[in-house]
């Protein structure tokens, strides 16, 4: 079991590999680069050469392209070459037109054009657009070099960046002593309060670990998973955090900062990070914080929009269980009677019925029964749960009759019953112990999907109630062209996928110890 597992983990890996190098494939090669502008306000509104410097910039964040500038260049080398500041600013000022450019800038000009060149890169220098001896709107001279990412640079890229862990020489700035230090009593807490917590100096975080009386009590920054950076759904925010982060109005509360300044915010001081510079800048962070540790995230009334889909999905696979499995037993048993047909008409009925239809067909019913049809994070009334659930549950329900009727009914017909039945054994023994057992091993398969397919979601039910949940997610990234989301939303579901197969081959052999999934010697 034990090397069936490693097996088709290190498979499953491969295929989430090859799965997220297609996405990649698709979007950066097949899809025109320039549609990632479609909904840009900013990019209709500039002109001649700052919109053509507009569009490498983007594609540089949007992962399709390697961008450098000539005065960013200069600034890299200006240690190496010991250049000050003066000198850098005086060497980056080259000419309208590359025969305007002074001798000692056109030195550099040149060693710039051939040290990217060597790399690969395409220089290109666009010359200063003129109206009436005045330089254009947007038209001031540009010097840069770009070269597009090969897929296996951008997939390794990507597949490395997966997973960071916070260290002690993030900060680049002189920060003091650099360390980690381990505390029961939590500062924020006062000090009187037992409450360990591992605070950072140097790091990203200020808190890598801590505890609170929120679930599940121990919070850790220390590692963070990276699933790529959003540019238009949620504009520079990795997916996976926004996909956790918390929704709704925010909860204000009592708190003291650092300083030992008091007021009412909704500040999560255990979220701070480092923002270089932020005392020097902002007179509010100066009252409040005893360093630039004032980046801070605030606590809201709501779930996440993960929180929101998985508890709306788990409840309807519990109901869906709950009513289909009994009822497709009892169809099977009961086989053409009137329970049967009645199960068989509503079988049809959920397969020949449209999703769409079926869902505002429940939400017409009930909104005459007087239940809310559109979700809220602000109320407390649980039944805006209920017509999502419901919606969500009922096609389930009608998929678990089908299966578990027709494996029971297989089970019935085979020879094993017969000879049970001439053995001796009664109706309820040969169900129990044998037609049961059977037949509900495809059935137990499927549990972890649909139990980690809550995580992601329902489009369509989401839609239509208006439940801020992760549903919806992939289409809008889809539709604003945000290939960081595509990306990183793709690669959430592979891992899931490959993960719910798994724990269903596991289960499956739990289940029926006839299963093994160990070699057996010949």
């Amino acid at each position: 079991m034990t090397k069936y597992l490693i097996r088709r983990i290190v498979h499953g890996l491969v295929s989430v590999i090859i799965v997220v190098a297609i996405v990649m494939i698709l979007i950066y090669s097949c899809l025109d680069r320039q549609l990632i502008f479609a909904q840009d306000p900013v990019y209709t509104q500039l002109g001649n050469n700052q919109k053509t410097v507009y569009q490498y910039r983007k594609w540089e964040d949007y992962g399709y392209i390697d961008y450098v500038t000539y005065p960013e260049w200069l600034q890299s080398v200006s240690e190496a070459e010991g250049l000050n500041a003066e000198q850098v600013s005086a060497l980056s000022a080259f000419g309208r037109k590359a025969e305007n450019d002074p001798e000692d800038v056109a030195a550099y000009v040149a060693k710039f054009s051939e040290e990217y060149a060597a790399k690969g890169y395409t220089v290109t220098r666009l010359d200063a657009k003129m109206s009436k001896k005045k330089v254009a709107p947007g038209g001031q001279q540009q010097l840069f070099a770009f070269k597009s990412r090969p897929l296996l640079g951008r997939l390794w890229r990507y597949l490395t960046g997966l997973i960071s862990v916070d260290n002690i020489h993030y900060v680049k700035e002189d920060i003091g002593e650099r360390g980690l230090t381990f505390t029961w009593h939590d500062p924020l807490y006062g000090g009187d309060k037992f409450a360990p917590a591992i605070i950072g100096n140097g790091t990203l975080h200020k808190y890598l670990l801590y505890t609170d009386n929120r679930f599940p009590f121990i919070h850790q920054n220390l590692v963070t998973i990276n699933l790529g950076k959003s540019y238009t759904v949620n504009s520079g925010v990795d997916v996976f955090q926004s996909m956790n982060a918390p929704q709704g109005s925010y909860v204000p509360s009592v708190i003291t900062y650092p300083s030992g300044h008091t007021e009412s915010s909704a500040d999560d001081l255990h979220s701070a990070t480092y923002s270089p510079g932020s005392r020097e800048t902002n007179l509010v962070n100066r009252d409040r914080f005893t360093d630039d540790y004032t980046n801070v995230v605030t606590v809201k009334s709501g779930l996440s929009q993960v929180g929101y889909s998985f508890v709306i999905g788990i409840i309807a696979v519990a109901l869906a269980y709950l009513l289909g499995v009994p009822l497709g037993i009892i169809m099977a048993r009961k086989k053409d009677g009137l329970i049967d047909k009645i199960g068989t008409l509503y079988i049809v009925f959920i397969i020949a019925v449209p999703s769409l239809a079926y869902i505002f067909l429940f939400k017409a019913i009930g909104y005459s029964m007087g239940l809310p049809t559109t979700f809220n994070m602000d109320s407390t009334d649980w039944r805006m749960y209920a017509l999502p659930i419901v919606s969500l549950a009922l096609p389930s329900v009608a998929n678990l009759m089908k299966w578990l009727r027709r494996y029971m009914i297989d089970q019935m017909n085979s020879d094993y019953v017969k000879f049970a039945r001439s053995g001796g054994l009664n109706e309820r023994e040969i169900f129990t112990h044998h037609i049961l057992k059977n037949a509900i091993i495809p059935l137990v398969h499927g549990i972890p999907g649909t139990v980690l397919g809550a995580l992601v979601g329902a489009i369509i039910t989401e839609r239509v109630y208006v439940v801020p949940g992760a549903g919806n997610l992939l289409t809008k990234a889809i539709n604003m062209y945000d290939n960081g989301v595509i990306v990183g939303v793709t690669m959430f579901y592979a891992i899931l996928s490959v993960v719910s197969i798994i724990l269903g081959d596991v289960l499956m052999s739990m289940v029926d110890p006839r299963i093994s999934f160990t070699a057996k010697a010949r």
